[in-house]
């Protein structure tokens, strides 16, 4: 009987854990589906509209040239998905191209070596022969798509750590707390009468001594998501960026075909003056070719319907709701196991209920949040000298991507982190601790500044306890956690 209850009293205590954290997992999981699908809808309905726009303005021109403008957006979603792209270079390559075909076209009667095409790029920088554009394009794009992308990717963080935070493993010693506080009563004839709430608290506490730890790293990571959140909103908006993408692309163009005199002529200068075509092999001109149009904005009214039926507004004005709810889930988790009628009697009523040993009042202090604060638990008795290393695992995470997040507020590009190579099968408790728990996160972040200035910065975190780790090793891994977390 007494295994009996023991098994039932860490199924309900599981339960009760989960119930709380599929919520949250729940939430965090559909926001992100949501983001991701916003964001790729966005990117298929900007090339659309540049490809039709291009089609009715550029005609035959713009198809002969339109695998520039496909690879400018394969290179963009390849990005978004986690792809290894320089966002920078990879604009500057486009305005590079572009120019090498903008300048055959503007001068028609000159044959044009490889050679000499790869001068007339150089000349990109000084000549601005496409005005103002590549340069506020490159950081706007730049700047949107790292927050976009670290921002889902930060929803996706979020999920994975509640999911394997919440596996919970009792320890034998909190199984015996657990049983004591469920069943016994049972024993004595008090099947009707519940615990009391501080004690029902303080063997929560216990039990979720580790999950309590997480707690101030998983506050920063929340604090940063809606930091970024913020940009989304205001100058690093995506929706802003991609809408009139087209637009922008062929105001460039004009300007270029506009001042293609005084391009020309200097560039004449600084490459040489190029061979002439025999007469009759004349390529088509630009004006022959109908680059002639200068693309008006869309009204208000006349805009596309918005990416996934919503705007980016709505979304971010949702999820910073929820964001902020999710704060200081894991040292609120105790508290609301407890508040549930279903586990304990609640505050209020500390006379008619189990203490542990009859049904009286409980008298007993709460104890702290997190592991340290245990050593002075009076229900349950807690190891701190050996903390759940799947946990401090996920601090890890959460740190490498409240990094991450930090850079995309000041709008530095930070290389993508696949966090789906993370283990998905373990569960916090003591079972970690005789397995081998390792991880490695390395990021590189650039600085996009209006100078194009870069400086690349790896922070390697690893945690891994071998399976024969001693006790000295794993107080010098609790000891360096220390000393990061003081660092920071």
């Amino acid at each position: 009987m007494e295994e009996r209850y023991s098994q039932l009293s860490k199924h309900d205590f599981r339960n009760a854990v989960v119930e709380l954290s599929n919520h949250l997992q729940t939430m965090f999981s559909s926001r992100y589906k949501k983001f991701d699908e916003f964001f790729k809808e966005l990117l298929e309905n900007a090339e659309k509209s540049l490809n039709d726009m291009f089609v009715r303005t550029y005609g035959r021109l713009y198809m002969q040239n339109s695998e520039l403008f496909k690879d400018l957006f394969v290179e963009l979603k390849r990005y978004y998905v986690g792809g290894n792209v320089n966002l920078e270079e990879m604009l500057n390559d486009f305005w590079a191209r572009l120019l090498e075909r903008m300048f055959r076209l503007v001068n028609p009667q000159y044959h044009f070596t490889d050679e000499y095409l790869e001068c007339v790029s150089k000349y990109t920088e000084q000549l601005k022969p496409f005005g103002d554009v590549p340069r506020k394009l490159k950081l706007q794009v730049t700047r949107a798509f790292v927050a976009a992308r670290t921002f889902a990717q930060g929803l996706a963080v979020a999920r994975d750590v509640v999911s394997k935070v919440s596996a919970v493993n009792p320890t034998p010693q909190g199984t015996q707390a657990l049983l004591k506080m469920m069943y016994c009563p049972h024993c004595r004839g008090l099947i009707s009468v519940k615990p009391c709430y501080n004690y029902c608290f303080n063997v929560m506490r216990g039990c979720l001594a580790n999950q309590g730890d997480l707690d101030a790293e998983w506050n920063i990571f929340m604090g940063s998501m809606l930091l970024v959140a913020e940009r989304l909103e205001g100058p690093f908006n995506i929706e802003s960026v991609m809408d009139p993408i087209d637009v922008k692309i062929s105001d460039a163009i004009m300007n270029m075909q506009e001042n293609s005199m005084q391009v020309s002529q200097k560039v004449f200068q600084g490459c040489g003056q190029p061979k002439t075509l025999a007469q009759g092999r004349t390529a088509r001109s630009v004006s022959e070719g109908g680059f002639s149009a200068r693309f008006r904005p869309y009204n208000p009214e006349e805009r596309p319907t918005t990416a996934a039926g919503t705007s980016l507004d709505r979304l971010v004005t949702d999820v910073k709701e929820k964001l902020k709810q999710a704060k200081k889930f894991w040292s609120s988790l105790p508290g609301n196991i407890c508040s549930d009628e279903k586990i304990s009697v609640g505050m209020g009523n500390e006379n008619e209920c189990w203490n542990g040993s009859a049904k009286s009042r409980y008298d007993f202090a709460v104890t702290g949040n997190g592991l340290a604060s245990q050593v002075n638990n009076p229900e349950v008795e807690v190891d701190i000298t050996k903390p759940d290393m799947v946990i401090r695992r996920q601090i890890m995470v959460l740190r490498v991507m409240t990094n991450k997040l930090k850079n995309a507020y000041s709008g530095n590009d930070v290389d993508f982190i696949d966090v789906s190579e993370e283990s998905s099968g373990e569960e916090s408790g003591s079972g970690c601790e005789f397995q081998q728990c390792s991880t490695e996160f390395e990021f590189n972040a650039t600085e996009v500044t209006g100078n194009s200035n870069k400086s690349d910065k790896k922070v390697n975190t690893s945690a891994a306890p071998s399976s024969g780790l001693s006790q000295a090793a794993l107080f010098l891994s609790i000891l360096v956690l220390a000393m990061q977390r003081q660092w920071r």
